[in-house]
């Protein structure tokens, strides 16, 4: 088995192909996390596939610096070109994160699922305003998605977009996105005073590792994946965009399908989170000039951030009417900024329900993975 000198020098390796240093997640506290998962990586995929998995990790570097650009360049040239709102380009990646939740959960490997299809979502979402916040908000969010699902490349089907391995091996590397709504400070009694908190998406490279398959004689078949997920955050008030920092999300997640019946499909995942100091500091800093009585001066740093322990199902009603309903808490004991004023509760929870509901599909059938 790799040692952890070995391991330390994968992450040297790492943090030295970053673009000027930023992937070292402004490094503080940091380091000895990323190194237990670098281990325990090596430990489940056994020694003679470290290497393997080192090679995909640092691929994963890569990706993120390219997808980082590429982002930084497409907002600059909708913003001197094109002259375009970015609220449409944000309402786009909303609808295809908040998709890849309703259908993460729905397909297995081998089933069989149209080439393309298309119809609209509904969903309701009741979330805490920002991590470890006392105070949550209630958004509706109806939109219409699209899926194509083509022999190498997959959009909107659980991902942004994926490239499918032939021989259905035990890795795959695709974009993972994610979203959060933004939150008015005057109505959040910790934060008044203090500036809002926009929109916030995230944005790169996920390492999916296939870790077993479950065929069960009354309960369907299962799947346990590893994904191995960093994003760069990114957040708007929809006149602009900010770079808000990075985030790196280990995710171990068992989905499996007919598991009360032929339609009901289960997803359990348990996330732990890291972030860069830029990120903890939009969430947790409180500068000089927003002292109150009630709140202290604080300066925010990098490292742990929460856990999340989701659970979700859904069915189907229809042969094209979908229903998804989700619950999760997050564990913030031992946070990197437990002791910030900003900083409330170290257990928060979040909800949701919807639909998708399919109007067009193709007549070909394509494997689900």
């Amino acid at each position: 088995m790799p040692n952890l000198r070995q391991a330390r020098i994968l992450l040297i390796e790492l943090c030295s192909a970053s673009r000027d240093g930023v992937y070292r997640f402004e490094i503080k506290g940091i380091e000895r996390n990323l190194l237990e998962n670098l281990l325990f990586i090596s430990v489940i995929t056994k020694q003679n596939q470290f290497t393997a998995v080192s090679s995909l990790l640092r691929q994963v570097v890569l990706t993120l610096q390219r997808t980082t650009i590429f982002v930084e360049n497409v907002i600059l040239k909708i913003r001197k070109i094109m002259k375009v709102n970015v609220r449409y380009l944000l309402l786009v990646l909303m609808v295809l994160s908040l998709e890849a939740i309703a259908q993460e959960e729905i397909t297995l490997e081998d089933d069989m699922r149209p080439v393309w299809e298309a119809g609209t979502f509904l969903g309701v979402f009741n979330a805490p305003e920002y991590p470890a916040s006392n105070q949550s908000n209630t958004n509706v969010v109806p939109a219409p998605y699209f899926i194509y699902r083509g022999k190498t490349l997959r959009i909107g089907d659980g991902s942004i977009a994926r490239a499918v391995a032939v021989d259905k091996s035990w890795y795959e590397l695709d974009l993972s996105l994610a979203a959060s709504f933004g939150a008015n400070s005057e109505d959040n009694e910790a934060r008044a005073g203090m500036p809002d908190l926009d929109f916030n998406f995230e944005l790169g490279p996920q390492l999916r590792l296939r870790l077993s398959k479950f065929e069960f004689d009354d309960h369907g078949k299962g799947e346990l994946f590893l994904n191995l997920q960093t994003r760069a955050v990114f957040s708007t008030d929809f006149s602009g965009i900010d770079h808000r920092g990075y985030v790196f999300q280990p995710d171990l997640r068992y989905r499996q399908r007919g598991w009360l019946s032929e339609k009901t499909a289960l997803s359990i995942s348990l996330s732990p989170t890291w972030a860069s100091e830029k990120l903890h500091d939009y969430f947790y800093q409180v500068d000089q000039r927003f002292v109150t009585e009630q709140r202290n001066e604080f300066d925010a740093k990098a490292g742990y951030l929460g856990t999340r322990l989701l659970v979700s199902v859904s069915f189907n009603a229809t042969d094209d009417l979908r229903i998804f309903l989700g619950a999760s808490t997050s564990i913030h004991n031992g946070s990197a900024n437990e002791d910030s004023p900003l900083f409330i509760e170290n257990r928060t929870y979040s909800i949701g329900v919807g639909m998708v509901w399919r109007l067009w599909e193709s007549e070909e059938k394509v494997a689900g993975r």
